[in-house]
């Protein structure tokens, strides 16, 4: 054989893959509880970004963001250019001198002034430390293209964002600035409150049998 699989001395050495700690993504095992949202967070000429739903764990909460494109008047080069500069892990310039103007970023600020944001986040899972952050995190969890009708001029993508963990029980703030798209910082107000209570709604896929059964 020219190509040949590895051998079983190889595939025992081969280091384990580390979990996913509990704090980055919802828990693998549970429903969480789908509220109606319906936000417009930003739109110009040529985007829009939408909160169509959130979904409650007991852990945190997943936010649903749909970012939508289409190209109208922009040269297919710049339409190109907007469409991968949706995925932050393809913009390199990120530093302590500042932002890129073509970085979205999203946040979110609770009453008491605390932030978490996604601003130069790491996408090395292999990296991420298993003890969970002593701050609130904004995780930017990689979502897919979604068919929808219409051409090559137009674009959509959902990404998830996920607030570990759950917000306190009040009204906070989600922003989302985008510069190069013409998205200057625009803040929603969510209900805290109602995201709490709808995470105690949220149910394992499978529930453990009764004592007995």
């Amino acid at each position: 054989m020219f190509f040949e699989p590895p051998s079983a001395q190889e595939e025992a050495t081969r280091p384990p893959k580390p979990e996913l700690p509990a704090w980055y993504a919802p828990p693998a095992e549970e429903m969480g509880a789908t509220m109606t949202s319906d936000l417009l967070l930003a739109r110009t000429q040529n985007v829009a970004i939408t909160l169509p739903t959130i979904r409650a764990f007991s852990t945190g909460c997943l936010l649903d963001v749909d970012i939508v494109m289409r190209r109208r008047s922009l040269p297919p080069d710049d339409f190109q250019a907007l469409q991968m500069s949706v995925f932050p892990h393809m913009i390199s310039s990120v530093s302590a001198r500042g932002l890129p103007d073509n970085l979205l970023r999203f946040g979110v600020r609770f009453a008491d002034g605390t932030k978490a944001t996604t601003v130069g986040q790491r996408f090395d899972l292999a990296r991420l430390p298993q003890d969970p952050p002593s701050v609130p995190r904004l995780s930017w969890l990689f979502g897919g293209m979604s068919l929808r009708s219409g051409g090559d001029e137009e674009g959509f993508l959902t990404v998830g964002l996920w607030l570990w963990p759950s917000p306190p029980p009040e009204t906070f703030e989600l922003g989302v600035e985008w510069p190069s798209a013409g998205i200057e910082l625009s803040i929603a107000t969510l209900d805290g409150a109602a995201i709490v209570s709808a995470a105690e709604r949220s149910v394992p896929y499978w529930p453990d049998p009764p004592p007995g059964g």
